[in-house]
């Protein structure tokens, strides 16, 4: 074998897993296609529960040195909710700018010992055994063999489609749109959450310093015309009051990010391990982002599969114990937000 772990993909679930196998003198190689993360506009908040998988992993202490702020409190319209006082955890939230955490934990990876190919394309996944990359590389293509290959390689994972695995995906979903901005007239210690279940509308605002402030507001798919670009930014503001935000808090803001929509369903594959590839993170699971268990999910996804591998000293996935344990992972979750979806549907249906 080339190496113990080939993994696809150099974001939070690649560099997490990563970096905790090659702390224990497993030959990693994780391969970025990116030169440069870009800002995908998601992904900022770390719920408590996921904070403490991030200790779990040895890596809340680069993240928060590096670039993340911890936020107390999480603000709705009738309830200000200290997280320290009122989680098992006893944790805050963790949020960054997610190009700034993908290359810290990328940083932190390769002083880990992990290999780094980048920019790298991997143009080709063969299951095993044993299990194979094709990749492209300073002009050259070259196969890399494994004990496992790693899919982190997101929503629209090619891992997933190229070793054949199904993907579920909940058809009732939600769309969101994001933007970032610079000086909204908002405390920096708390998540602004802002539901309007009538008109099915929710505002977030998560803090991530340097005074930004990732907002979205979300809304139920099909109900309203997607937004993108600068001629859209006076809507974006307008939804965002309509849901319930305050016209006050983006007075004097100034847009500094991109703005654009994407669907947010539930997507998942019920047995994520197949002939010596796993999946993790969204290219596992993919939780609709407006309930904010996203990050938690890959942390716990990747702390999972680091239990499991270094309790097998030969790195051999057996691949019903590896399916047991990570389907239940994300079906925690999914039901949660099907029951917070279907009274809003409901209620439409009845105003109709």
């Amino acid at each position: 074998m080339d190496y113990d772990l080939v993994i696809v993909g150099g974001g939070l679930a690649g560099s997490s897993i990563g970096a905790a196998m090659a702390a224990k003198g497993t030959r990693v190689l994780i391969i970025e296609r990116e030169v440069e993360f870009r800002d995908r506009i998601r992904g900022e908040g770390t719920l408590p529960w996921g904070v403490a998988e991030a200790r779990e992993l040895g890596i809340y202490r680069p993240l928060l040195d590096s670039c993340s702020v911890e936020t107390r409190w999480w603000s709705a319209p009738d309830d200000n909710r200290d997280l320290v006082a009122t989680t098992p955890s006893g944790l805050r939230c963790l949020n960054f700018y997610h190009p700034e955490m993908q290359q810290s934990l990328l940083d932190h990876a390769v002083a880990a010992g992990v290999e780094l190919l980048r920019p790298a394309e991997a143009a080709h996944v063969s299951p095993g055994p044993p299990p194979a990359v094709v990749t492209r590389w300073n002009g050259a293509e070259r196969r890399i063999t494994a004990r496992l290959v790693v899919g982190a390689d997101g929503r629209g994972s090619r891992v997933r489609a190229w070793a054949s695995f199904p993907i579920r995906r909940d058809p009732g979903s939600f769309a969101a749109v994001g933007t970032l901005y610079r000086g909204l007239a908002l405390p920096e210690d708390a998540v602004q959450f802002v539901p309007n279940p009538e008109i099915q509308l929710l505002s977030i605002i998560f803090p991530i310093g340097g005074g930004r402030f990732r907002t979205y507001f979300v809304f139920a798919h099909g109900t309203r015309p997607p937004l993108s670009g600068r001629k859209d930014q006076q809507a974006f503001v307008d939804e965002s009051v309509a849901a319930g935000a305050s016209a006050d808090w983006f007075r004097d803001g100034e847009p500094i990010g991109p703005l654009a929509s994407f669907d947010a369903p539930d997507t998942w594959a019920d047995h994520p391990y197949r002939n010596g590839v796993v999946l993790i993170g969204d290219a596992a699971a993919a939780s609709d982002p407006c309930f904010g268990c996203g990050l938690s999910l890959t942390l716990r996804d990747v702390r999972v599969l680091r239990d499991h591998l270094l309790g097998d000293p030969g790195l051999v996935c057996g691949s019903g114990r590896l399916r047991r344990r990570a389907r239940p992972v994300f079906s925690c979750t999914a039901p949660d937000t099907r029951l917070v979806r279907r009274p809003v549907v409901s209620r439409r249906r009845q105003s109709r």
